[in-house]
């Protein structure tokens, strides 16, 4: 299904955002669902318009997730971040992007009132994002929330298993489904969600034959995240995948070394500005010079 609608491309010569006119066609919920057991669906965080346009033709979902909290914020967890930073941050990376869906979570409190309380600020994110999908964490308990939402035309997009906006009652982020009584509830909680409607449901943090379970379990797609290769698709967060970070955790691959680069681009930036450097004659405007 393709979609004409107004976006933002950027003008690498100004590093401006200008409005043209140009034809999306962005993966749709349905062909997600329909991707269930067949190639492997590709997901990875985006906050900014321009790190969604560098990953956009690679990506077939770009998660604004609620980890912007501690990646874009330096907050202690995601338990603090708002609807105003998600819709402001889903915006961009919606205008940064063309082919990807772009799904954005749901802060803690903005859904777990009632079905109408998520659906009044599911509502809005999409609405004022332009973005394809929600998503929410949570079992059993929010499948009532989820058939709510999906019945009334915002697809919902679950997250179960390691639910960080829930760490001050697990008391950190571990592994989840060590025991048999919380491997059977994670199960349970998947399987609520993809009978609640749900299109798609992350898994994270858990004992790998947990993750097998679910995806051979529902017929919707698994998102894994520390879960296990199994699943239909996969989702790191950009900055751990790019090693912007000093800590790398057990479930994420660096596939580069970007504070190094930065850091070293950087020391160079302030070598020359200290010695004069730069700017040097090219960087600088003449009277004589050609306009």
């Amino acid at each position: 299904m393709s979609t004409t609608s107004m976006t933002l491309t950027l003008d690498t010569s100004t590093s401006r955002a200008n409005p043209t006119p140009a034809p999306m066609k962005r993966l749709t919920v349905p062909r997600i669902r329909q991707r269930k057991g067949g190639e492997p669906l590709v997901m990875l965080t985006a906050y900014t318009v321009r790190m969604a346009q560098i990953m956009d033709p690679h990506c077939d979902m770009l998660l604004v997730g609620d980890s912007l909290g501690q990646v874009i914020y330096g907050l202690p967890h995601t338990v603090a971040v708002t609807m105003e930073m998600m819709c402001a941050h889903g915006a961009a990376v919606v205008r940064g992007s063309y082919h990807a869906a772009v799904i954005v979570d749901m802060p803690f409190g903005s859904y777990e009132a009632s079905p109408e309380q998520a659906f009044t600020n599911a509502s809005r994110l999409l609405k004022e994002t332009g973005a394809a999908a929600v998503k929410l964490e949570g079992g059993k308990v929010l499948a009532p929330t989820v058939e709510f939402l999906t019945s009334r035309g915002i697809p919902v997009m679950a997250h179960v298993g390691l639910t960080p906006q829930a760490v001050n009652i697990l008391g950190g982020y571990g592994v989840r489904g060590k025991s048999d009584v919380e491997a059977r509830s994670i199960v349970a909680d998947a399987t609520a969600m993809a009978d609640a409607g749900a299109f798609s449901i992350v898994i994270e943090g858990v004992m790998e034959p947990i993750a097998i379970e679910i995806t051979k379990a529902v017929a919707c797609p698994t998102i894994g995240i520390g879960a296990s290769a199994q699943c239909d698709g996969q989702v790191l967060v950009t900055e751990d995948m790019l090693g912007l970070f000093d800590r790398t955790p057990k479930f994420v691959k660096r596939y580069g070394a970007m504070s190094k680069v930065v850091a070293d681009a950087v020391k160079d930036y302030a070598a020359d500005v200290r010695a004069r450097t730069f700017p040097t004659e090219d960087n600088l405007y003449r009277a004589d010079e050609e306009k």
